[in-house]
């Protein structure tokens, strides 16, 4: 029977070697590779000694309702995403920040040619004035074919 502190030492190789996404289940898993038979139990002791505590998968969160009956607009670009001159080609996105406040919403607009970003806005709401600040923004140095994701 192995002692502890070997094994300790075993299981932290081996969630290190995770990047801390293996729970007990799956390092005894592994240690039974090694040819080493230890209880779950056991296990999730030596790792709570030596504070090991895996990242727990989040459920993924749909964001989008893409079956809707609203008008989809026309896709100018065709993923054609290079441009031979500045400002002939934009293309934005909009990202979700999460803060200890709640959510912050970023619209980004960028320049398909120079690939920087020209125009960018960030408010605490997802509404179509988030978007046309950034838009403004890029407006500023002057337009190309817009096309938003």
């Amino acid at each position: 029977m192995i002692e502890n502190q070997k094994l300790a030492k075993r299981i932290k190789g081996i969630f290190i070697e995770s990047r801390a996404t293996y729970g007990t289940r799956r390092i005894r898993k592994q240690l039974a590779t090694q040819e080493i038979s230890v209880s779950r139990k056991r296990v999730g002791r030596l790792m709570k000694q030596n504070q090991l505590c895996c990242k727990i998968k989040r459920k993924f969160k749909v964001t989008t309702d893409s079956k809707h009956r609203l008008p989809v607009a026309k896709n100018v670009l065709d993923r054609d995403f290079s441009a031979t001159r500045p400002n002939q080609k934009y293309v934005g996105d909009i990202t979700y920040i999460r803060t200890q406040q709640g959510w912050l919403y970023l619209a980004v607009v960028i320049d398909l040619f120079s690939r920087k970003v020209v125009g960018w806005a960030m408010e605490d709401h997802m509404e179509a004035s988030l978007v046309n600040d950034a838009l403004f923004v890029s407006v500023a140095t002057s337009v190309g074919i817009l096309h938003i994701q």
